[in-house]
């Protein structure tokens, strides 16, 4: 061992000792995601080979090589969902995306800054409703009998089930999720935006800049590169609905535009008990999620500069 190596060698053991309790927790979380993440990944793709059936296990159920994957491209129903899943994902994404900007923008630009608190709270407060809350106030408004269809009688229109519309199940879905999420979603841009100076806004007004020049010059520059962060992340999901909202939204009346990938596996892989196909969808869905969000990380860096790594 050279001289140098012996130094940095030492170093990295006086580090060790400095920061133990720190690098414990480190573990601890390392280890978490390890068992709880990585090994049921491998599991999983290990299982999208094999043919596993009730009462054997992972590693004694037999081989099959690629016959799941065959399977899966040779199902008709498979471009029905992706088609769905697509159209529903790019929905949330153009819809889901603005509107948290807008958001705090408007929120930041309050100087009240004790009212500016209470509408971040009061934003934040749907996100920790579970779906089965959201469900009940959507089906209290747009039931049959719904507050909606109340007003639609009051004016002599014709009610209607928007629960069983097939052309109002995504908006539902996107209008609901917009609710609860938007203000929750506003969290990074906050964050972003506490760190700008605000001499910079000072600055602006002194050389004439209005409201709108100022969020243009100052207040959007900062919030970029989480917008990217964003975008990213959300390319990568793309494929990757919300199951537990589609799952209580859907019904036999809208399945052919609210079935989607997840929900097929759902019924396909646990209610049909075909482990091995539902396996074999979910690493198809993990390598395209990959492959998105590193070429958009690719793309993002070329046009903008900025990229998540």
């Amino acid at each position: 061992m050279t001289k140098t190596q012996s130094i940095k060698m030492k170093s990295l053991v006086k580090r060790l000792k400095k920061y133990k309790l720190l690098y414990l927790v480190l573990l601890v979380a390392m280890a978490y995601y390890f068992v709880m993440l990585y090994i049921p990944i491998f599991w999983g793709f290990e299982l999208s080979f094999k043919e596993m059936k009730i009462g054997s296990t992972i590693s004694g159920a037999p081989w099959v090589g690629l016959q799941n994957y065959k399977y899966v491209f040779s199902n008709p129903e498979i471009f029905k969902l992706l088609k769905n899943t697509l159209f529903i994902s790019v929905c949330r994404l153009v819809f889901t995306t603005i509107p948290p900007i807008l958001l705090t923008i408007a929120i930041f630009d309050l100087k009240n800054k004790a009212y500016q608190k209470f509408c971040q709270t009061m934003v934040y407060i749907p996100h920790f409703f579970s779906w089965v809350i959201i469900y009940g106030i959507v089906y209290a408004f747009f039931s049959g009998n719904g507050f909606v269809n109340g007003i639609i009688r009051m004016f002599g229109g014709q009610p209607e089930n928007f629960l069983t519309s097939s052309k109002a199940f995504v908006p539902l879905l996107i209008g609901s999720q917009l609710w609860k999420e938007v203000g929750w979603n506003t969290i990074l841009y906050f964050a972003a935006l506490t760190s700008v100076d605000t001499q910079l806004y000072e600055a602006a007004k002194i050389d004439g800049a209005g409201p709108l020049q100022r969020v243009k010059a100052v207040t959007f520059p900062a919030m970029k590169p989480v917008i990217t962060f964003s975008l990213i992340m959300a390319l990568g999901n793309i494929l990757n609905n919300d199951f537990e909202q589609i799952l209580l939204f859907y019904n036999s009346a809208v399945y052919e535009v609210g079935d989607v990938i997840d929900t097929w596996v759902y019924r396909v892989g646990l209610g049909q008990m075909q482990y091995g196909v539902g396996s074999a969808v979910s690493m198809l869905k993990a390598v395209i999620s990959l492959v998105l969000i590193l070429s958009a990380n690719k793309i993002s860096k070329k046009a903008t500069g900025r990229g998540m790594f």
